[in-house]
C-alpha cells in the first residue's frame, strides 16, 4: 500500500478548469449544525482501495450502519495514488463530489477549500473545540486555509529511512548521522552483496520525496516557503542545486538500479526490503506494517528507522521532517452534511482510531494519545513519536506546490534519476513552470 501524489500537466489543466467552473457556479452551503438524519444517505470516497485498508473502511461503514440501520452508505474506494486524484478531478468536473471525500494537505486540499467545494468545519474542529482538541494542532493546521479549518485528519504520515538491523549489525554499521556517512555505508553494504537502498521511481514520487527532504535541509525555511507560492517564487537559492546533486549521488552510490530506477516500481523496492535483500528503503510511516510483516525476513532480522540525514553544513533546517497528515473533507453542497459530520466523528472515535493504528492497518491515527506500543507495532509507535517530536515539518513537495509546479518537480525527479536532466536544467524547468502559473 502506497501513495503517489503525482499529477500530469494536462490533468492539472483539467483540475484548474473544473475548479474554476465549480467556483463560479457555487451555490448553497452545507449545514453541519443541523441534526443528523439517520434515515438519510451518505456517499463516501476513500483512498483506501487494496489490502489491507479497503477492509478497514468496509468494516467502519458496517459498524456505523449497525448503530444507525436506517442510513444508506455508498462507499467508493480508490488507491492512494494517481487514481484518487484522477477520480476527484472527474467528480469535480461533473459537479458530483460525494458527501465525504479524501484530501491531501497542502495545495491539493486548498483547491477544494478556496473554490467552494469543502465545508468550513471551524465551528466543530478548530483547536479549542471538544472534537478539535482530540487531534494534534499540527494535524488540524495542515487543513487550515485562510484562517478556517476544512479537513478532518485521519492519520499522520512522514518519511523515514527504514533499515535492516541484522545487516547493519553484521557489517558493524551504526545509524548514519550525516549524508556523507550514509553514502560511505552504501559502499560497505554493496560490497557485502546487498542492495544498499531499495529504490523504484517508476511513478516519480519516490525521488520527489528525497528531494523534498533534502531541500528542507539545504534551503532556508523562509525561502522554501516563499518559493511554494508562484507570486513570490524565485527558485534562485543554491540549496536547490545542492539538494539535487545529493540526490543524484544517492541514486548512483546507493541504489541497485541507479539510472534505470525509473523502470522499477516501488512495490519491487518494498519486496527487496521485506525479503532481506536490501539494507534500507526510504519509506512512509504508513508503509511500515506493509513491509515489516509478521513472517517477513525483515521482521526476523529486525526493523529500525531513522530520518534521512542532512549534509554537513546544510543551510536549511536540519531538524525538520517531511511529514503531513491525510484526511477527509465534507462537500460544501452536501444535503447530508450533518450526517457526514457524524460519520467522521464516529470514524475518529478512540475505538476506531485504535483499530486504524493497530496491525494489520498500521495507519497512525491523528487522534492524540492513541498510538502506543501497546496497540501499534514498535516501528509505527516510534515513527509517530518522531513526527510528534519534530521541531518543524514540510509537506510533500508536489502537494505543497500548485499542480503545474508539482508536475514539474516530478519530471525533474525522473530526469535527475535517468541523467537526462542536470540539476541546473531541472531547476530551470521548475522555475519556468512557476512563472507560467502566476
Amino acid at each position: 500500500m502506497k501513495k503517489t501524489r503525482t499529477i500530469t500537466a494536462a490533468a492539472a489543466g483539467v483540475l484548474a478548469l473544473a475548479l474554476s467552473a465549480c467556483s463560479s457556479g457555487a451555490g448553497g452551503s452545507a449545514d453541519i449544525s443541523a441534526k443528523p438524519d439517520f434515515s438519510g444517505s451518505l456517499s463516501i470516497l476513500t483512498a483506501g482501495a487494496g489490502d489491507p485498508m479497503s477492509s478497514y473502511f468496509e468494516n467502519l461503514v458496517k459498524d456505523y450502519q449497525k448503530l444507525h440501520p436506517g442510513v444508506k452508505v455508498t462507499l467508493a474506494q480508490e488507491t492512494d495514488d494517481n487514481a484518487i486524484k484522477d477520480k476527484e478531478k472527474v467528480l469535480i468536473g461533473s459537479q458530483s463530489l460525494p458527501d465525504i471525500y479524501f484530501s491531501y494537505a497542502g495545495n491539493w486540499g486548498e483547491n477544494f477549500a478556496v473554490n467552494g467545494l469543502a465545508a468550513d468545519l471551524s465551528s466543530v474542529i478548530a483547536p479549542g473545540t471538544n472534537w478539535g482538541d482530540t487531534f494534534g494542532e499540527g494535524s488540524l493546521n495542515a487543513f487550515k486555509y485562510d484562517g478556517k479549518f476544512y479537513g478532518v485528519p485521519l492519520y499522520v504520515d512522514a518519511k523515514f529511512m527504514g533499515y535492516n538491523k541484522k545487516i547493519f549489525s553484521d557489517l558493524g554499521l551504526s545509524v548514519p548521522k550525516t549524508l556523507s556517512q550514509l553514502v560511505s555505508d552504501c559502499s560497505t553494504i554493496k560490497a557485502a552483496g546487498y542492495t544498499p537502498i531499495a529504490f523504484g521511481n517508476k511513478d516519480g514520487w519516490p525521488g520527489l520525496h528525497y528531494l523534498g527532504q533534502l531541500f528542507a535541509y539545504d534551503v532556508p525555511q523562509k525561502t522554501l516557503q516563499a518559493d511554494l507560492l508562484p507570486k513570490t517564487a524565485k527558485y534562485t537559492d543554491p540549496g536547490y542545486l545542492e539538494g539535487m546533486k545529493q540526490f543524484q549521488q544517492l541514486v548512483t552510490a546507493c541504489t541497485g538500479d541507479g539510472s534505470n530506477s525509473n523502470g522499477v516500481t516501488y512495490t519491487t523496492a518494498q519486496q527487496q526490503q521485506a525479503t532481506g535483500k536490501a539494507a534500507m528503503y526510504y519509506q512512509e510511516l504508513i508503509e511500515f506494517d506493509s513491509v515489516n510483516t509478521k513472517d517477513s525476513e525483515l521482521a526476523k532480522d529486525g526493523f529500525g528507522v531513522f530520518a534521512l540525514p542532512a549534509a554537513d553544513g546544510a543551510a536549511g533546517d536540519t531538524s525538520t521532517l517531511e511529514a503531513a497528515p491525510e484526511g477527509y473533507m465534507i462537500n460544501k453542497k452536501s444535503k447530508n452534511a450533518a450526517l457526514a459530520l457524524d460519520f467522521l466523528k464516529f470514524a475518529t472515535s478512540e475505538k476506531n482510531a485504535t483499530t486504524l493504528s493497530a496491525a494489520p492497518y498500521g495507519q497512525p491515527s491523528a487522534v492524540k494519545g492513541v498510538v502506543t506500543e501497546q496497540i501499534a507495532s514498535s516501528a509505527v509507535a516510534e515513527g509517530t513519536k518522531l513526527v510528534g517530536d519534530a521541531k518543524s515539518t514540510v509537506v510533500w513537495l508536489d502537494t505543497a506546490n500548485v499542480p503545474s509546479v508539482g508536475d514539474a518537480w516530478v519530471a525533474a525527479s525522473e530526469g535527475l534519476v535517468s541523467g537526462s536532466l542536470s540539476p541546473e536544467d531541472a531547476l530551470k524547468s521548475v522555475r519556468q513552470a512557476s512563472e507560467k502559473s502566476k
